[in-house]
């Protein structure tokens, strides 16, 4: 089965490799193959992303269609509201965010930035809330968007404060360099997350897109093991990265009192 294709640097995810051999694994996989940039696809398009003969896959559509799970145009396939009011019920992200949001409010009203508000999810970063600032960069990321943990300021310091084993498996994964600034080398990576441990603040200038910077911190758990990070996000000629480190820390330790 090939891998989907994503279109948006945002996110960097992949349909599972290996063939499903179950409906419902032939069902998530031909859902997982919508990517940022994808208002609709076509069955054709679908079937070449995921491997599925096209046969199933049309059957499998209908299906997901009589459950409002995608919706059929006239064109193509998109996703349906049914995903969406699924996708807003998840426990621990609705909880997450609805703690969050007073804190990410007067972060914004304070800095007016983007404020990113992003979980772990494997190597990656998924976000989760994000605030436009209408005066700072295009940022490219969005709401339930992925983008890779070792070059993004909510994804370092995701990676500082994470269980045992997490940047072995970001460095098994591969370190892409997405801009001359994306630190590549395991050793740089290491020495740069021990010391966001130090600071329990995390930098990034220029490394997951240009022109852009951020200052992130740490949402942890009881154990100090990072559940979620708040972040900054602005031009990077401009962004003071350390005068908005305290409010950055305040806010990510506000969140973290309130979820224990």
């Amino acid at each position: 089965m090939s891998r989907a294709c994503h279109r948006s640097g945002c996110d960097t995810r992949a349909v599972p490799p290996g063939e499903p051999n179950s409906v419902i694994g032939r069902a998530m996989t031909l859902l997982a193959a919508f990517g940022a940039g994808d208002t609709e696809l076509t069955l054709a398009e679908l079937t070449r992303r995921t491997g599925i003969p096209k046969p199933t896959a049309h059957r499998l559509i209908a299906e997901l269609a009589d459950w409002d799970v995608v919706e059929r145009t006239g064109t193509g396939i998109r996703l349906g509201m049914r995903l969406f009011e699924l996708g807003a019920l998840a426990p621990r992200q609705r909880g997450l965010r609805e703690t969050a949001a007073p804190f990410l409010a007067d972060l914004f009203e304070a800095t007016h930035e983007t404020i990113h508000l992003a979980v772990p999810d494997g190597v990656e970063v998924v976000y989760v809330q994000k605030i436009d600032s209408r005066q700072g960069p295009v940022v490219p990321s969005r709401v339930g968007g992925r983008m890779p943990a070792y070059c993004t300021g909510v994804g370092k310091a995701l990676l500082a404060f994470a269980p045992p084993g997490r940047l072995a498996d970001v460095v098994d994964a591969g370190l892409v360099r997405r801009t001359p600034r994306t630190v590549v080398a395991p050793g740089h990576l290491a020495r740069d997350l021990a010391r966001i441990v130090e600071r329990g603040i995390a930098e990034e200038h220029e490394e997951s897109a240009v022109g852009i910077a951020c200052v992130a911190a740490p949402v942890l758990d009881a154990d100090g093991i990072a559940v979620a990070a708040v972040s900054i996000t602005g031009w990077a000629h401009r962004l003071d990265t350390t005068r908005l480190a305290p409010a950055v820390r305040t806010a990510a330790l506000g969140i973290t009192r309130m979820l224990r």
